[in-house]
């Protein structure tokens, strides 16, 4: 089968006319104010405004580890739940987050053979140093040799990950689902 010059002019217009809204899009996220260069969000006027009074108590949770040489996905959301009620008006004193890791995902954290967290390390100290708590969990920890002492600034290793998160619950926090 044999495609004409015209038709494949056509079709790669067409493919760049679907394209270009997505570029649009992706140009309207942008990081910051609180973790600059990890979480980006977009702006959304006209959003549900939020009190100056609330407050936010939110644990994540993560088994599944960094990809392909991309940062932890479950880092990055902390980041951009930061960035985005921060943008929305809300003071980072009414914002308490926390991160439980577990599985896979504490080769992430830990800075051992094997593991991703010379690419997540950056990012996790921004997050601690905005106060976001992460969690390792013990266990996970020892099935994949990782020790305490290996761990990245900043991170504490927590007798297990349902531990950590009654613990977290027990104190008011809320599991976020992403």
């Amino acid at each position: 089968m044999r495609i004409s010059g015209k038709l494949l002019i056509c079709i790669a217009g067409g493919l760049a006319m679907l394209s270009a809204p997505a570029a649009a899009a992706q140009q309207a996220f942008s990081t910051g104010p609180v973790i600059e260069n990890f979480g980006p969000v977009a702006d959304i006027p006209g959003a549900q405004v939020l009190s100056p009074d609330t407050r936010l108590r939110v644990a994540f949770d993560t088994a599944m580890p960094a990809e392909n040489g991309e940062l932890n996905r479950t880092l990055v959301s902390a980041a951009r739940f930061l960035n985005m009620h921060a943008r929305a008006g809300l003071d980072l004193e009414n914002i308490d987050l926390a991160i439980v890791v577990h599985g896979r995902a504490v080769l992430d954290v830990a800075d051992v053979e094997g593991g991703q967290s010379g690419l997540n390390a950056a990012l996790v100290e921004a997050l601690t140093g905005h106060e976001v708590e992460i969690f390792v969990c013990g266990q996970s920890a020892a099935h994949y040799g990782v020790a305490a002492e290996s761990l990245l600034p900043g991170v504490t290793m927590s007798l297990s990950a349902m531990t950590a998160h009654a613990l977290l619950q027990e104190d008011g926090y809320t599991l976020n689902p992403f």
